[in-house]
């Protein structure tokens, strides 16, 4: 049996419920197959595949290994979903909120957040440094400070007019 399109015939012939069966006996302890033999778990009903279990064309299906319906979800159509749940580490595996910044609940640590914007703050005022570093920074820089003085400038003069006329209405 050797040959590949013998192979692809056999299994075409197959029903799907005895596919997906091959399909996890062929796919138990190949992690590159995981996703494979995770998506066939699903679909056949979630639990583990049988690894013991010779699989052949005439192999049937067992009955404790029908198609169990999974948590009802919101939203989705036919009621459920058809994305595997997350998987929960073994208990002997601690799942402190050490573990990538991420509490067991899925909500991020204060000390996850607290760097992210460490981060950040630090980016923004490294850029803000180069920016003034480059020419174009520098006449940013320059233009900045012609507006500033010319304000300051226009609000004094501002400021002696109307002190002048306030001079000039209390003499009278």
């Amino acid at each position: 049996m050797s040959d590949t399109s013998e192979i692809v015939e056999r299994l075409a012939a197959l029903s799907d419920e005895e596919l997906v069966a091959v399909l996890l006996a062929a796919t138990v302890g190949r992690p590159t197959l995981a996703v494979v033999h995770a998506a066939a778990s699903v679909s056949q009903g979630g639990g583990d595949a049988i690894a013991d279990v010779d699989v052949t064309p005439a192999t049937e299906s067992s009955p404790e290994r029908e198609f169990q319906s999974t948590s009802e979800v919101s939203g989705q159509v036919g009621g459920i979903s058809a994305v595997p749940p997350v998987p929960v580490p073994p208990t002997g595996i601690p799942a402190g909120p050490e573990l990538g910044g991420y509490s067991t609940g899925g909500v991020p640590t204060f000390e996850s957040v607290r760097d992210k914007v460490e981060q950040r703050v630090g980016t923004a005022q490294g850029m803000g440094e180069l920016d003034r570093q480059t020419p174009a920074g520098r006449s940013a820089d320059e233009q900045w400070e012609a507006r500033e003085k010319a304000a300051r400038e226009r609000l004094d003069q501002i400021r002696k007019s109307l002190h002048g006329n306030d001079t000039e209405k209390t003499e009278p």
